[in-house]
């Protein structure tokens, strides 16, 4: 097993001595690294300064170069690094997954240059990955990250980072029997206790606490408003740094967070419908709720999706069901209650291209037309001006 190079480190090196054991300098502290001897200034007794002279070196060492270089000579984490300080997202869950996207990416594209970049090595990170779908979203970022390298000057060169073939899109919706005993079901669960003593020792009795409440005012607002997952979770009453901002008085929903920079996963403001306004007056009034409105022992939530996964067993839902399911359904019923696709689209914040290709089959008058005129009877003067034209080409 190959050992662990040993990172830079401060050394106090003793005072040195001549052949009759007189001291002929002073103990010093140096910086090894990588079998090399930095020196420190700092001598016995100056460790505080040292450290801060560590600090300095290493800082000085890990420091991602700004200028143009040739492709050969740049570091794709030096890319993913310049990525990650510029590019971030603001928002603490959009931030984590987004870590866990660079941390992934850079665990197998860091040791390699940026001309290493191409459809062999973009290819074998899909294989390493084994998720088509998770390593696309990992190779936009890595597209991202070149693309805005090149923007700021860093390099010249095309680069081009070759994608997987996208996936079908998810066609599963709940339909409004499936929301309401999904609801009714994170409503009324109570949370289970073993008791420990007493006549019902060994026995899991229900508790006056329900967990899954908190999970029905998130499915609510994502049925209602189609919103995604994030802002829903940063739902707010109050206006704030990285908090969507709900005005209760207005009665619109500011779904881009405050601070947060506008990206192509449009998110408008749109008017909060009149039966989930007044669950969240009611919400705030009585005080069910104190900062955000999806809220668990008092705290915002990071994510649903534990919640969700035991609600669905709970509910006895088949298929796959995760937050984004809302909001398809959200914009599956739209179309089917024939709402215009503009106007779907529009409170949505989805592009009416999307909307139609993906949700346009649910709309009553998707292919109307066409089917209605299966069942009618010819057009007579149509046929025979057809025959007529096949005639004449016939005789040429």
């Amino acid at each position: 097993m190959p050992t662990l190079r040993k990172g830079a480190r401060l050394w106090l090196r003793p005072a040195r001595r001549d052949k009759t054991g007189r001291i002929i300098g002073r103990a010093v502290y140096i910086i090894l690294d990588a079998g090399k001897h930095h020196p420190t200034g700092c001598f016995a007794g100056e460790a505080e300064r040292a450290e801060q002279k560590l600090a300095e070196y290493i800082a000085a060492k890990y420091k991602t170069p700004r200028k143009e270089r040739e492709l050969e000579a740049i570091s794709v984490a030096d890319v993913l690094s310049i990525y990650a300080d510029d590019c971030a997202p603001n928002g603490e869950a959009a931030r984590k997954k987004f870590d866990q996207r660079i941390g992934r990416l850079n665990d197998f594209f860091g040791g390699k240059s940026l001309s290493e970049i191409n459809g062999e090595t973009c290819r074998a990170y899909v294989a390493s990955r084994g998720n088509a779908g998770g390593s696309r979203r990992d190779l936009e970022d890595l597209r991202s990250a070149i693309n805005h390298h090149a923007e700021e000057g860093f390099h010249r060169a095309m680069v081009r980072v070759t994608l997987p073939e996208k996936g079908p899109p998810r066609d599963r919706w709940l339909t409004r029997s499936e929301a309401a005993r999904l609801l009714w079901t994170c409503w009324r669960q109570r949370e289970l206790q073993l008791r420990h003593r007493g006549p019902d020792k060994g026995l899991r009795l229900p508790t006056a606490r329900y967990p899954l409440r908190h999970l029905a005012r998130f499915i609510l607002i994502a049925l209602y408003t189609g919103t995604r997952a994030g802002a829903i979770a940063c739902a707010s009453a109050s206006r704030g740094e990285g908090r969507s901002f709900v005005d209760l008085e207005g009665g619109l929903f500011y779904r881009l967070p405050q601070g947060a920079t506008p990206t192509k996963k449009r998110q408008p403001p749109a008017p909060i419908p009149a039966r989930l306004l007044a669950h969240m007056r009611r919400w705030q009034a009585k005080g069910i709720v104190k900062d955000h409105f999806v809220e668990w022992n008092g705290s915002p939530i990071a994510s649903v999706k534990t919640a969700l996964k035991t609600a669905v067993r709970l509910a006895g839902l088949s298929g796959k069901v995760t937050p984004h399911t809302f909001r398809h359904t959200a914009a599956t019923w739209l179309m089917q209650t024939g709402v215009s696709v503009w106007r779907a689209a529009g409170f949505l914040g989805m592009s009416v291209e999307t909307l139609d290709r993906v949700y346009g089959h649910h709309h009553p008058d998707f292919l109307a037309d066409a089917a209605d005129a299966i069942g009618r009877k010819p057009n007579k003067a149509l046929v025979v001006s057809l025959v007529d034209v096949a005639a004449r080409r016939k005789k040429c």
